[in-house]
């Protein structure tokens, strides 16, 4: 397989991981789908780090929209092309770390949530994920354990799965880089 075409394949597979990346951090902010607890600062810390925006969302978009550019300029670009491709797939590979150390840490911690005495993130330091019996402690927002943990655990696999395909190619980049353009000049 060509180099430009490989570049094509990956960049299309990274536009629905950003989006979901995005989509899950703007869901975030609405536990118990209600602008209250934002509005009252009660969110959960690791939601404020945008790592599912700011990370796995716009630094993988915008490697994905270069990576594809490389791949549409013609059969393996050029050289050139392909070097500056591994630069934008390191910045993926970044931004979709971030995101992923973000959602690993949110899921450690837990939600904050008001527990009938205080607002907090009264599961930090313990397995809840490990014993759902303990998720009713925590009474507004309502189910707010199940709606965090299942966001922050798609941020987690999306990143996961993105770290891959830009990783992937910077390894495609290299070969275009040092291999050069293919023997197919034909159209992608």
């Amino acid at each position: 397989m060509c180099t430009g075409r490989c570049s094509q394949c990956l960049a299309v597979a990274l536009y629905p991981t950003a989006f979901t990346s995005i989509l899950c951090n703007i869901l975030l902010f609405f536990p118990n789908w209600d602008v209250k607890y934002a509005r009252e600062g009660h969110l959960t810390e690791e939601v404020l780090y945008m790592g599912g925006l700011v990370g796995g969302g716009i630094m993988v978009l915008a490697s994905a929209l270069y990576i594809h550019q490389t791949g549409v300029r013609g059969c393996c670009a050029n050289r050139c092309g392909m070097f500056i491709s591994i630069a934008f797939a390191a910045v993926g590979v970044v931004g979709a770390l971030y995101s992923f150390l973000v959602a690993f840490l949110a899921l450690q911690n837990g939600p904050t949530c008001y527990n009938s005495l205080f607002w907090g993130q009264h599961f930090k330091d313990s397995t809840y994920l490990k014993n759902p019996t303990t998720w009713g402690e925590c009474s507004e927002p309502k189910n707010v354990v199940v709606f965090n943990t299942g966001l922050f655990a798609t941020l987690l696999a999306t990143s996961a799965l993105q770290m891959l395909l830009c990783a992937i190619q910077v390894i495609n980049g290299l070969v275009g880089c040092v291999g050069g353009t293919c023997l197919n000049k034909g159209p992608l």
